[in-house]
């Protein structure tokens, strides 16, 4: 079996860490005989495109998405559907959230040795307009806050956190909080002024968001969460419980609901959906289970679902 590690060289802007991972397939290989092969992505999608090339090969294979979620929902992408290949994630992203669903375990994915021979398991993914996502697709205000931070990060004075902080400000104070739009549920459509729509396999995104904390990443179904346009003062008040898995303290503003088909139309403008991390947009989505679709290994005795209630 072959043991390819994928890495992000620009993931969360950390100095040291591919050389560390470089390192750390060194001594997997010294200590346990392991064939080990280290590949450094050039650019967005590059991660993807590796995998799936090593996938097709129809080598047994495990692949270690050395970055943030962007990295490893890349590589989720490149082999979903492949039975002789298996994922795995070593963080070197800002918030890596995937790993926050493995609850005590996560610091044991920050090194290689407690991953290379630890048991895989069938993880369910989100499908949406073509792509996958491990986590959270969300759609609405908290979507394009995430989209433009990448617009404030580019001012000298905006670096890191504070340009998250400007994108939050800009969308809520002079963006307006909800859209019009349609959503169907299995063909039943409402149509309405919507803040959020959250399409949830897993429960945290955002930096540690977990809006609906029932969420469980190997059942077969996915947990979608609806929030009605409200003014900003009570959407200010609703986030710090939503964040938190308190949605249902809110029940004329949120609502979960588990439709095996969702979609989203705007008449006016585009929809702007972020999949773990990583931003799209188009005027209609559609979001569905896709079920048992990637494999991913952990340190023993991990499960995706340990901080599920």
């Amino acid at each position: 079996m072959k043991h390819i590690f994928i890495i992000n060289p620009k993931a969360g802007g950390k100095k040291g860490s591919t050389g560390r991972i470089l390192a750390m397939a060194e001594d997997l290989r010294q200590r346990h005989g392991l064939e080990c092969t280290c590949m450094l992505t050039q650019s967005p999608g590059h991660a993807r495109e590796l995998s799936r090339r090593i996938a097709e090969s129809g080598e047994e294979v495990r692949l270690y998405a050395c970055g943030g979620d962007g990295t490893a929902s890349e590589v989720a992408n490149g082999i979903a559907g492949f039975a002789n290949a298996a994922m795995t994630c070593i963080p070197a992203g800002t918030g890596n959230d995937l790993l926050r669903n493995f609850g005590d375990d996560m610091p044991k994915f920050q090194e290689a040795e407690n991953l290379w021979d630890g048991p895989a398991f069938p993880l369910d993914l989100i499908e949406c307009n073509g792509r996958l996502a491990l986590t959270i697709a969300c759609s609405g205000i908290d979507a394009r806050v995430a989209d433009d931070v990448h617009k404030y990060n580019t001012l000298p004075f905006l670096k890191g956190t504070n340009s998250y902080v400007a994108s939050l400000l800009v969308n809520f104070l002079f963006k307006g909080i909800g859209r019009r739009w349609t959503i169907s549920l299995d063909g039943q459509e409402i149509i309405g002024q919507y803040a959020l729509v959250s399409c949830c396999n897993g429960r945290y995104y955002g930096g540690g968001f977990m809006p609906v904390p029932e969420a469980r990443m190997d059942d077969g179904r996915l947990e979608t969460i609806i929030v009605k346009n409200v003014s900003r003062l009570k959407f200010a008040r609703f986030v710090r419980t939503y964040a938190t898995g308190g949605y249902a303290a809110f029940p004329q503003l949120a609502r979960v609901v588990h439709a095996k088909v969702v979609k989203l139309h705007s008449e006016d403008e585009d929809i702007v959906t972020c999949l773990d991390g990583e931003s799209i947009r188009s005027r209609d989505v559609t979001l569905r289970l896709s079920d048992k679709k990637v494999l991913f290994f952990g340190p023993k005795g991990c499960t995706p679902n340990a901080t599920a209630r």
